[in-house]
């Protein structure tokens, strides 16, 4: 009995065998009719693929590598709890397109970027976290040099060169400002670096700005304080807005985790959530409903952002054409901002 092929498995699917070929190695063109019809096929005609002939064929690893950046946090994770779900995502996408991850755990200041393109490891590279994006994107752009082939989650902005996935950090920002608005809201503190240092923190103030703007009126630079996406960030913000002695009537914390910590700050001077201040973060993360009072955010799909990063970079590995992509951000309306409820 001769050898079943690729081509047999074409014949039994109705497919072409470069169809078959893609669809064995995982690439995102290929259908999931399509795919299920040509998995079936090898299934009936007990089809073995050789993964090291054909990674050898391609020069493949058949691995990509999942690159953390580590945050500042109060636990010994580093990691900002917002990727964790994320994480869970990347990996079943992987698994479902027939990669192995591997995940790494990086410090910015170290050479990484040289490290990952130089030793081959993987065939491609997700970035996970960056700290401050301007010194972020000069390790880019040497990633880009190097004919690296990888993925980032971040602001997607025009004309820039590096495929990106990241949410609609603007729109997030204008449904919450909309949202305080509604609530009676009029003094809005935003809470988080506002600069091109934090470009979706940035787009965040711009987008609630907007919609004050809209309503006539404006945000106001003694309400905006600098913060890094930590609780005690967040804490301290909230402290130093407080020692300012100016009126505010609601605080928009760039990130739930500076909204957690700013809250804390509010209890401490018996300023009361949201009777008194109406608060509301950004991320959505676990975190968010078990506060009291639960918080108000933006949630941001980290099912279909890991899905995108991983079909993104295998579509750069298979030298297809692949765009950024910008998720739609959901407000999620919870206790902490609605005036005239009891916290």
């Amino acid at each position: 009995m001769s050898k079943i092929t690729s081509f047999d498995i074409a014949h039994r699917a109705g497919v072409s065998q470069p169809t078959v070929s893609r669809a064995l190695r995982g690439s995102p063109l290929v259908n999931a009719q399509t795919r299920q019809r040509i998995l079936a096929a090898v299934d009936e005609l007990n089809y073995k693929v050789d993964k090291n002939a054909s990674s050898l064929r391609c020069k493949q690893s058949g691995t990509l590598a999942l690159l953390f950046f580590e945050d500042p946090t109060a636990d010994e994770s580093h990691i900002n709890p917002f990727f964790l779900s994320m994480l869970g995502s990347i990996t079943r996408a992987c698994t479902q397109r027939g990669y192995d991850l591997l995940i790494s755990f990086q410090q910015l200041s170290r050479d990484w970027h040289a490290d990952y393109a130089d030793a081959r490891k993987a065939d491609g590279i997700i970035l996970l976290g960056y700290g401050d994006y301007l010194a972020y994107r000069e390790k880019q752009a040497q990633l880009l040099a190097q004919g690296a082939r990888f993925v980032r989650w971040g602001v997607v902005q025009a004309e820039q060169p590096v495929v990106s996935v990241g949410s609609d950090n603007f729109s997030g920002g204008l449904a919450v400002g909309e949202h305080l608005l509604a609530q009676g809201c009029r003094r809005i503190a935003f809470l988080g670096d506002a600069s091109q240092h934090f470009p979706e923190f940035h787009a965040r103030y711009h987008g609630c700005a907007e919609a004050l703007r809209r309503a006539g009126l404006a945000m106001e630079g003694c309400l905006q304080v600098d913060a890094e996406s930590t609780e005690r960030s967040g804490y301290a913000a909230a402290e130093n807005l407080l020692a300012r002695g100016v009126a505010f009537d609601a605080v928009f914390a760039a990130s739930d985790l500076i909204a957690i910590g700013a809250l804390r700050a509010l209890n401490e001077r018996g300023l009361r959530v949201p009777e008194d201040v109406a608060l509301a973060g950004f991320d959505d993360i676990p975190m968010a409903r078990s506060v009291h009072p639960a918080l108000t955010t933006v949630m941001q799909d980290t099912k279909q952002a890991g899905e995108r990063l991983v079909d993104s970079l295998l579509r750069l590995i298979h030298g297809e054409a692949v765009a950024s992509t910008l998720l739609p951000a959901q407000l999620v309306v919870r206790r902490s901002s609605l005036r005239g409820q009891a916290g």
